[in-house]
C-alpha cells in the first residue's frame, strides 16, 4: 500500500523537516583593487611578486530569518619590498536554511555558504587583475572546512590560554 498524503509544504514551497539552503541573492558588498606602480609594474622581466592571500567569513542572522554571509577574499603581491597590487573583495549572499539543527548552523554558514560564493568572488579578483594589466590571478580552490576547524581552534586556543 502506498502513502497518499503529501508532505506538508512551508510557504516558500519546501517541504517541513527538510534540510536546505536556498540562495536569495548575491552581491558584491565591497570592492577594492590598487595598482600603485602601473604602469612601470607591468613591464615584462620583472621577479615574480610574492603574493600573500586572506581569507575570512562572516555570518549574521536577520530578523525576517534569512542569513546574511560574507566571504571576504584579499591578495596583496609585492615584488622587491613594494606593491604591485593589492585587491579585496567582499561578497555577500543573503542565504534561507531550512531543518538544519541549531548545534549544526554555524558550520552551515561558516562552510557551506562561502562555498556557493567563492566562485564568483574569485572571478571578480580574476577579471580585476587582467583588466589591471596582469595576467589573471586565479585563486586556488579554498578548504573552508579546514579554515573554519584552525579558526575554532584558534578562538578556543585563545579563551583558554586567557583563562
Amino acid at each position: 500500500m502506498t502513502d497518499t498524503t503529501a508532505p506538508e509544504a512551508t510557504p516558500d514551497g519546501a517541504e517541513a523537516g527538510q534540510a536546505g539552503i536556498r540562495i536569495l541573492a548575491q552581491f558584491v558588498r565591497d570592492f577594492s583593487f590598487e595598482n600603485p606602480l602601473a604602469p612601470d609594474a607591468l613591464r615584462a622581466g620583472g621577479a615574480q611578486p610574492a603574493i600573500d592571500m586572506g581569507v575570512e567569513m562572516n555570518a549574521r542572522g536577520r530578523a525576517d530569518g534569512l542569513f546574511e554571509v560574507d566571504l571576504k577574499l584579499s591578495a596583496r603581491a609585492e615584488r622587491e619590498g613594494q606593491a604591485v597590487f593589492h585587491v579585496e573583495v567582499v561578497y555577500g549572499g543573503l542565504f534561507h536554511i531550512a531543518g538544519i539543527p541549531e548545534q549544526d548552523l554555524e558550520p552551515v554558514l561558516l562552510i557551506e555558504c562561502p562555498r556557493f560564493l567563492f566562485p564568483y568572488a574569485r572571478r571578480l579578483i580574476s577579471d580585476v587583475t587582467a583588466e589591471g594589466g596582469f595576467p589573471p590571478f586565479l585563486i586556488d580552490p579554498i578548504d573552508f572546512a579546514g579554515v573554519y576547524a584552525a579558526r575554532k581552534a584558534q578562538a578556543e586556543g585563545q579563551v583558554v590560554g586567557n583563562a
